[in-house]
């Protein structure tokens, strides 16, 4: 399949109107020279509209689209726990997490750990947040959006593969992020539409086929009635995707564990909220975002359960998006394809950037030689992002293209380190009495112990699903980091962190926000249990 004129002009609008503003945006006053604080952290200036737009483009891309989607027509809708999960978890972080973190004037995730525990896990931490942004996270967001160019557009997926990533590093190249802050809330806008456009055109159809007649409605009850046993949120022990995700664990376990990791402690989500005005507009961002992840299911998940009746024979379950997007006429299948090629460049941007500043404010300003300018750090992440890029694009198809559902491989992938990581950010952040030593022993326990429950050749460990696994190492991650904190303790613990109890205090205006989402949250999950 190949676009139409019509699409193509629309798609080609886009990446020239979005490229052109990025390029506005980055522009600075007469004089005035781009310093780290400018590049890295937007000049700490953004609004809450940007933070919170920015962080669902940052996460949202062709991994939750495609990867999701897949996932909604094999597994059906508890997957959007997912989305409607983070939305809690982004009320604590913004309460408890953002207010130690600006407080403190914390820029990077292993600065904090540097100023909490010590230099060691601050070196450590960088270069494996280094090696799993580059050959995990941003490998897999142009891999998948390489996937979805080439299914509907007919591009050759190489040249995709390689299009996509050399577009979004010149986007943001210039501007750093707030290239990409102060755009992202047109890339969400047009996401929200297109995937609004392709959720009420395949339940028309579902509509005309199944029900009693093409309006909406008649299709979602089309399709909840051809397709029960996609509608549940929690499964059930017998359920053939247990395993995915494993019943209760999914709201009251492992879930968090990722979750909290994730939004909470990881540099290339919280980096939008760290360049806040200020803590408030922070936390406004935040629930913002948290508002904008509970209508994520309608746009991701619902077409790929629409395709298990529209497009019941697919070879993959990731291919379910890019099969809805064929249904679409002209005009309107180049506006959902410029939405979903949106998520990817802002997404791939974004983790761009993150690596970028990891790696020169965490590894080359730590460790050159002699005294370092600004404009010296700023052109080391330029040239930091333009290598991030080349080594996505060459090592992604020997590492993702023999996945099937891409999004669970990622979620399992990363669920090796993630209960070490929120081990670590838990202690550090809550427990005084946590230790450098206490705080390694956690990172490196999560990762050996998860590599014995998947491939230690157990049976018994093997079939644990892997929600579950996280939880339980981490209970045990958590135990020994404390065991060993307790029985090395240090001179000094976290003398550089303030964290006095009037940090956590919320406006009323937050408080009223946070409960209609935790509202809204226990009606979906007590109706479609």
């Amino acid at each position: 399949m190949s676009l139409s004129t019509l699409d193509a002009v629309v798609v080609a609008a886009y990446a020239v109107f979005i490229f052109v503003l990025a390029q506005w945006v980055s522009r600075e006053k007469a004089g005035h020279q781009t310093d780290t604080t400018d590049y890295f952290l937007a000049s700490k200036s953004l609004p809450w509209w940007a933070i919170g737009a920015s962080l669902i483009a940052a996460n949202i891309s062709a991994e939750q689209i495609v990867g999701m989607a897949g996932s909604g027509y094999a597994i059906g809708l508890a997957i959007a726990s997912y989305e409607w999960m983070a939305a809690a978890t982004l009320l604590l972080v913004a309460k408890y997490f953002l207010p130690i973190f600006l407080a403190n004037g914390i820029y990077t995730m292993p600065q904090f750990l540097e100023q909490r525990f010590g230099p060691t896990i601050r070196t450590v931490m960088a270069v494996f947040w280094l090696v799993l942004y580059v050959f995990v996270n941003l490998t897999s967001i142009i891999w998948l959006g390489s996937v979805a160019v080439m299914q509907v557009a007919g591009v050759n997926q190489d040249v995709a593969l390689a299009g996509l990533g050399v577009f979004a590093l010149l986007y943001q190249l210039r501007g750093g992020l707030k290239a990409v802050a102060l755009t992202d809330i047109v890339q969400v806008t047009l996401l929200v539409l297109g995937g609004l456009v392709i959720a009420w055109l395949t339940l028309g159809q579902i509509g005309q086929l199944y029900g009693d007649g093409p309006g909406i409605v008649s299709g979602f009850k089309a399709l909840v009635a051809q397709a029960p046993d996609h509608f549940h949120m929690i499964l059930s022990a017998n359920d053939p995707h247990y395993k995915d995700l494993p019943g209760l664990s999914v709201i009251i376990g492992g879930m968090w564990i990722a979750n909290l990791s994730y939004w909470g402690c990881n540099q290339y989500i919280i980096q939008r909220a760290l360049a806040a005005k200020s803590l408030p507009e922070a936390q406004r961002g935040m629930v913002f975002a948290g508002f904008l992840k509970l209508i994520m299911p309608i746009i991701i998940v619902l077409p790929g359960i629409a395709a298990v009746l529209l497009a019941p024979n697919l070879a993959k379950p990731d291919e379910a998006y890019p099969a809805m997007m064929r249904l679409l006429p002209p005009g309107l299948l180049g506006l959902v394809f410029a939405a979903l090629v949106a998520a990817i460049i802002a997404s791939t941007a974004s983790k761009i950037n993150s690596i970028a500043t990891i790696f020169t404010l965490d590894i080359y300003a730590r460790f050159a030689k002699g005294e370092q300018s600004e404009k010296k750090l700023v052109a080391v992440g330029r040239v930091a992002a333009a290598l991030a890029v080349v080594i996505a694009i060459l090592t992604a198809r020997p590492l993702l293209g023999g996945l099937d559902q891409a999004f669970q491989y990622i979620q399992e992938f990363s669920g090796f380190v993630t209960p070490g990581i929120t081990v670590i950010f838990l202690l550090g952040l809550f427990w005084p009495r946590a230790t450098e030593a206490g705080a390694l022993t956690g990172a490196v326990a999560s990762v050996l112990l998860s590599l014995v429950f998947r491939f230690g050749g157990i049976a018994a460990l093997e079939a644990v699903p892997f929600m579950n696994r996280m939880a339980i190492i981490f209970v045990v991650s958590l135990l020994l980091a404390m065991g060993v904190s307790l029985a090395r303790p240090q001179v000094q613990q976290g003398a550089g962190i303030r964290k006095e109890a009037t940090l956590f205090r919320t406006s009323p205006g937050f408080n009223a926000a946070a409960l209609a989402i935790l509202a809204i949250l226990v009606a979906l999950y007590a109706y479609w249990w």
